[in-house]
């Protein structure tokens, strides 16, 4: 049994972990030999000197040794009681030893050195942090972050210099700024950043929720996820995006912005979130895109030169074409494009992470395809998306087919597919040799056909045409005329061509009316019959989808959320077949890029392959 000595209790009462290797009272008991059941801490008393006190911890000097100096334990049954005495007697005896011949002056000499090595680790742990709160010490996690090896056109133009504080050696936190353009000092933290965005942004409600976030670094943690996306939204947008899925486990984001995205009061908050790299479309950029090789082959070559969402969906490709160097330097493990109004949902993991999820894909498997959810709306003054939609519309993947096709008229309401855009989701796909983008929605490789599973539970929310706005912003992005034969050429999918007619010749009353009747789910009755047949589900705000995923990262939990499905609960026998259970099957990849699809329809019933 080993003897401790120096540890003691301030009353009212601090513990002092004296006597450790380092100040922490975890390596104290860290240290404590397994045998032992229980740690006495012997405590000191205060001996004040004046009676004008009022901060005790602060101003009260030590004295008043307690007697018993030994760290005691709880004797086990099965352990010799002799054993216990004898040690119990050698301790007393060496207390009862000191106690004689040096009289007081011994006393007052270790009253002095103990109030010394007290006061040296406070103030040590101080200084340490205040120079950490102020910047000037390294974070540890931070030098395990994978330093840039990859330069880009578009990168060096950030208002940040070549973003610092999202590549190794950053130091700080996630949240360290250095941007002298947002006024801000050396560093700030999260609260400070989104405090100045809330300010900007005060029209969009809902900024507030996340304010205080933090997220602990762990360069261990596999595997590593990184989001791409091509954006042109505003900070209110992109901020709870990025937050909800650092909180399910991507660590890497690699954002292609322009417009309202590509403003500095935008950027320079983006680019002082750790793991954000923002890529401006510069004249650079587009050059070398231009010398992509995606122009010379064919999987591409039927959206090239159209305008619009065409345009967008090759602009698109040739970014995640970037993407996919930059993931690879950065050393990531999962690759994942996604838009800014839509959510990675990973149902069916043991616990609600992405990383989870993508942690018992077997090693075979190339691709992970994610069914999408449709919004719901049920009102036509929502601000904030991602918190105010609770209802949405199950994929084709995930619904029996007697159900599917035999509420398709209720689903559908008078639009031309069961789904207002895409009904063929979204795809994450391992970093490795050769791999290519697929189009928007899937990935492919030079060398092989990827391995392709699709998930059974797990989807994209698709927060799609959930503001009125959106009507009129579609319209004022392309410059096609409004005729049943122009928009073919702009638009792929025939609702977001109708939606266009209507934004562009309608005036505000007409387009209200229309988008009532076209986007707006406000009969209770097919409500109800949709929602116990199981092809719409609502609930998902109160589940925490969102919301909660929000708070319980501030708080540090972790916390189960369900959607309105079962949890899988994996079983101890074999790995791989408790996997499978997630899995809807096998999917044959295809070397033509994936356009946006609409889900099947009784006029053309989409079969399996057709789809992917």
């Amino acid at each position: 049994m080993l003897e401790w000595t120096g540890s003691f209790i301030l009353k009212d009462e601090l513990i002092h972990p004296a006597g450790a290797w380092e100040y922490s009272f975890r390596r104290l008991l860290l240290d404590v030999p397994d045998n032992v059941d229980m740690v006495i801490f012997p405590n000191y008393e205060s001996s004040i000197e004046r009676d004008d006190i009022k901060d005790p911890c602060t101003e009260c000097r030590v004295s008043n040794v307690a007697v018993e100096q030994v760290w005691g334990r709880r004797r086990r049954r099965h352990q010799p009681r002799g054993e216990m005495a004898g040690y119990r007697g050698g301790s007393s005896s060496s207390s009862s030893a000191g106690g004689g011949g040096g009289g007081g002056g011994a006393a007052a000499f270790a009253t002095r050195v103990l109030l010394l090595l007290t006061l040296l680790p406070m103030a040590l742990a101080a200084f340490a942090f205040a120079l950490q709160w102020r910047g000037g010490m390294r974070d540890p996690a931070g030098a395990a972050w994978p330093a840039e090896t990859q330069r880009f056109p578009g990168m060096e133009n950030s208002p940040l210099g070549s973003s610092s504080s999202s590549s190794g050696g950053g130091g700080g936190s996630y949240f360290a700024v250095t941007s002298s353009m947002m006024g801000s000092s050396a560093a700030a933290d999260c609260a400070e950043i989104l405090g100045r965005s809330a300010s900007s942004s005060s029209s969009h409600g809902g900024i507030s929720l996340y304010r205080g976030w933090g997220f602990d670094s762990d360069a261990g943690l596999t595997p590593k996820i990184c989001i791409t996306g091509s954006t042109s939204a505003g900070l209110h947008q992109i901020l709870p995006w990025l937050y909800y899925h650092k909180v399910i486990g991507v660590s890497n984001f690699f954002l292609f912005v322009e417009g309202e995205a590509a403003k500095p009061a935008v950027t320079s908050v983006l680019e002082s979130i750790r793991g954000v790299k923002i890529i401006y479309r510069t004249k650079e950029l587009k050059e070398k895109q231009d010398r992509s090789r995606i122009w010379n082959e064919t999987w591409l070559g039927s959206f090239f030169y159209k305008p619009c969402n065409y345009e967008l969906f090759v602009k698109q490709s040739l970014n995640m074409e970037m993407a996919i160097v930059m993931a690879r330097d950065a050393g990531m493990d999962w690759i994942i494009h996604l838009d800014t109004d839509e959510l990675i949902h990973p149902a069916g993991a043991r616990e609600y992470s992405l990383r989870r999820l993508l942690l018992d894909v077997p090693d075979n498997v190339d691709m992970v395809i994610f069914p999408n959810y449709e919004s719901s709306i049920e009102r036509d003054d929502i601000k904030d998306p991602f918190t105010e939609v609770s209802m949405f519309k199950k994929n084709y993947d995930h619904l029996p087919k007697d159900t599917y096709f035999g509420l398709y008229k209720e689903a559908t309401r008078g639009n031309p597919n069961y789904f207002l855009t895409y009904g063929n989701g979204k795809s994450a796909a391992r970093v490795q040799e050769h791999l290519r983008p697929n189009g928007a929605h899937r990935w492919h490789n030079y060398m092989k056909t990827p391995n392709e599973i699709k998930l059974e539970e797990a989807a994209i929310l698709h927060y799609t045409y959930t503001k009125f706005s959106d009507l009129t912003s579609r319209r004022d992005r392309c410059g096609c005329k409004p005729t049943k034969e122009d928009v073919k050429r702009c638009f792929i999918l025939e609702f977001d061509r109708l939606a266009f007619i209507i934004a562009s010749t309608a005036t505000e009353e007409e387009m209200r009316n229309w988008f009532r009747e076209h986007v707006l789910w406000n009969d209770k009755d097919t409500n109800l019959k949709l929602l116990r047949k199981g092809a719409i589900i609502r609930g998902l705000k109160e589940s925490g989808v969102f919301t909660t995923a929000v708070t319980s990262a501030k708080a540090h939990k972790e916390k189960q959320s369900n959607m309105g499905l079962p949890n899988i609960t994996q079983s101890s026998g074999d790995p791989l077949k408790a996997t499978v259970r997630k899995i809807l099957e096998m999917v044959d990849a295809q070397e033509e890029a994936m356009p946006p699809l609409s889900p099947p329809s009784f006029l053309n019933p989409i079969v399996e392959s057709d789809l992917s």
